[in-house]
């Protein structure tokens, strides 16, 4: 498995490392559709509300698969689909996500995850045991908020 970008990294200060491999606004969109709501498609990801265009879903899905965050495996049922799942490493992405959840919470009086009040309570009271949780849910397979079947 690659575990580096076509494109070389810039720098390998900390920040700018992580910054470079998941910090774009699609890449954790993408992530956040895999723990969150359960998403594996390419056609799911196309369906999420902000509107990302298909050359710059590709475009992620193939560098965070380059990145070594996402595994794309064909589907057993429709060759022509891929599922895409977190790795280990993309895993270990899923604490990150959760803070920025809380920091949404905290400054986005119309954030989403304030209609999940027992969750944020929860999460903003043991933040590492819920990110466990998450962790070992989304490694199974499921997520945080499943949804019916499209």
């Amino acid at each position: 498995m690659k575990t580096t970008s076509k494109k070389e990294i810039r720098s390998h200060c900390a920040v700018n490392y992580g910054v470079e491999i998941f910090g774009d606004r699609w890449s954790l969109l993408i992530i956040r559709d895999i723990v969150f709501v359960g998403k594996k498609t390419y056609g799911q990801f196309l369906k999420s509300e902000e509107g990302i265009a298909t050359n710059v879903l590709a475009s992620r899905l193939v560098s965070l698969e380059e990145q070594g965050v996402l595994l794309r495996t064909p589907s057993p049922d429709d060759g022509r689909k891929d599922f895409y799942t977190l790795t280990e490493k993309g895993l270990d992405l899923i604490p990150i996500v959760l803070n920025i959840v809380l920091w949404s919470a905290k400054y986005d009086s119309k954030s989403y995850v304030l209609r999940r009040e027992e969750f944020v309570a929860r999460l903003g009271q043991s933040p590492m045991q819920v990110s466990e949780e998450v962790k070992a849910l989304v490694r199974d397979g499921g997520c945080i908020f499943p949804v019916s079947a499209e």
